[in-house]
């Protein structure tokens, strides 16, 4: 009984539901975090060796997101084992079983992440009526589609760079896992000046130190090709481009591609995590002593569930894009900022952040007020924390 709770600590998990339907080969996990602040958002990913502990690792993560961003919502995840690439009517059979099956934890909302896309969503959405990253057709906001992450990671980065006094133009990127997330990221950086000098997917890398075409390759993507078809370039094997030479290095797809064995191989100046838990703890330690700045996932990667709740509070795509430059922008001065100042790694500074506002919201909703019978009056969010309505998103669309 014990092991069931050795992941246990003051901010959750609230629930880890294991789904298992033996008829059509459903495996599944849902990891809900902590819903203080309200229900928790988290996508479902799709892989054959996902596990229990992924899932939760990537809830608390969203946990700590949600709370960065100021969201009224918790954090929560699911995992289903399967190979992506199934054919279309079987995984369809298995994404709806799933739907079924978390009918009732009307406490979490699921969204896309690696492995599932905004169809996937659609038909969750035909089965309990509740689902974020939908196609426009549904009223949704398709944030893959839409590149939400990857302009949150844009702009952090360029916060990141204004901070060390670098200039974007020119500056070589290198993107591990050229998907949703790298794609446009590496595009939004294009646009600004950068050069793309490497990327990599599940089937292999390549690189050109004179720039590789950004567009070109997300064509190959988008036919479903991998990225080492590209023609007059350098192919190779896919975890090459831990040791490509680049100053912005951006891991964009699995958790812990960065470990204590290979990040002293890594020769960057700034790593921007695309992905959710993509560096190990040792890791990130490692290379803040060697002076490279780490830019948290749960900081620097919440686009996406910036805009995920953009289109549950029934905002606009436009407010959108101008939600997530403004709070991503806001979030990454404050966590370097606080950082530099205490002499801390920027994890830690985020985390205590992220932490004080979970925290904040437990207050409010077990223990808050009269009932508390407490005297010490308790802490309370401030707006920008804890609002997250339509209302707002309007406002930032008629900024945009």
């Amino acid at each position: 009984m014990d092991d069931l709770f050795a992941l246990a600590d003051g901010l959750g998990p609230a629930k880890i539901v294991h789904i298992h339907h033996p008829g059509i080969a459903l495996k599944a996990v849902v990891a809900i975090d902590n819903v203080a602040a309200g229900p928790a958002i988290g996508g479902i990913r799709m892989a054959p060796d996902v596990t229990a502990l992924e899932a939760f690792r990537l809830a608390r993560a969203m946990t700590l997101k949600s709370a960065m961003a100021g969201l009224a919502h918790g954090g929560g995840k699911s995992v289903i084992c399967g190979d992506p690439r199934m054919p279309r009517t079987a995984k369809e059979r298995l994404v709806r079983a799933f739907a079924q099956a978390i009918r009732d934890l009307r406490e979490y909302i699921p969204g896309p992440d690696m492995g599932t896309d905004e169809t996937c969503m659609a038909w969750i959405h035909d089965e309990i009526g509740r689902a974020v990253g939908l196609p426009r057709e549904l009223g949704g906001i398709p944030l893959d589609e839409i590149g939400a992450t990857g302009w949150g990671l844009f702009h952090a980065i360029q916060v990141a760079y204004d901070h060390m006094g670098r200039p974007l133009q020119g500056a070589r990127v290198v993107v591990q896992g050229f998907g949703a997330v790298g794609i446009h990221a590496a595009r939004f950086l294009a646009q600004a000046g950068a050069v793309l000098v490497g990327a990599s997917d599940s089937r292999g890398a390549v690189r050109d130190p004179k720039g590789l075409d950004v567009e070109a390759l997300a064509a190959l993507k988008r036919a479903g090709l991998p990225v080492s078809d590209a023609s007059g370039v350098e192919r190779l094997e896919r975890d090459a481009t831990i040791d490509m030479e680049c100053d912005i290095w951006i891991p964009a797809a699995r958790p812990d591609v960065l470990n204590e064995h290979n990040a002293q191989r890594l020769c960057t100046n700034l790593v921007a995590q695309g992905a959710n838990i993509p560096c190990t703890e040792g890791a990130e330690r490692l290379l803040h002593q060697r002076g490279v700045l780490v830019l948290p996932d749960f900081v620097a990667n919440a686009g996406g569930v910036i805009c995920a709740a953009v289109e549950y509070h029934n905002g606009t795509e436009a407010g959108a894009f101008e939600t997530i430059r403004q709070r991503i922008r806001d979030n990454v001065a404050a966590v370097l900022d606080m950082a530099a100042g205490e002499g801390v790694m920027p994890r830690e500074a985020a985390l205590r952040l992220a932490r004080q506002r979970v925290e904040r919201a437990l207050r409010l909703t077990r223990f808050g007020g009269a009932e508390s019978g407490n005297d010490e009056r308790t802490p309370t969010l401030s707006e920008r924390e804890r609002t997250c309505t339509a209302s707002d998103f309007t406002a930032g669309a008629a900024r945009a």
